[in-house]
């Protein structure tokens, strides 16, 4: 499931890209992805939800965790999400991580 099909596409044609527009080739109007709004779950979704801990260790990776859990890489940014931290270099080892197991479950929490 890509990351953006459930999103919105706006024509933008707003002044403030007018720069933007003359550089390419004038265009009246750009088309682009809404900003998908994503809550973080609450403590009581949290505890609903089925997940594994995972112990962050030298060569971890989120797209490789996302791969070995979901099948598919581009799944990386629920985990990180998930755990409140942007990038890997967010997280030292040792720390501990929780992985939600069923990834259609941790998009209808995360409320995407």
């Amino acid at each position: 499931m890509p990351r953006y099909q459930n999103s919105r596409i706006l024509t933008n044609a707003s002044n403030y890209y007018r720069f933007l527009r003359k550089k390419r080739n004038n265009v009246k109007a750009i088309q682009q992805y809404a900003t998908p709004i994503i809550r973080h779950p609450s403590v009581a979704q949290r505890a609903a939800t089925t997940t594994s801990t995972h112990l962050w260790r030298y060569g971890d990776r989120f797209y490789k965790l996302a791969h070995n859990f979901y099948g598919d890489s581009r799944f990386w940014w629920i985990i990180a999400w998930w755990n409140g931290v942007p990038t890997e270099a967010d997280i030292n080892f040792g720390d501990v991580i929780e992985i939600p197991t069923n990834i259609e479950e941790a998009l209808r929490v995360l409320g995407y």
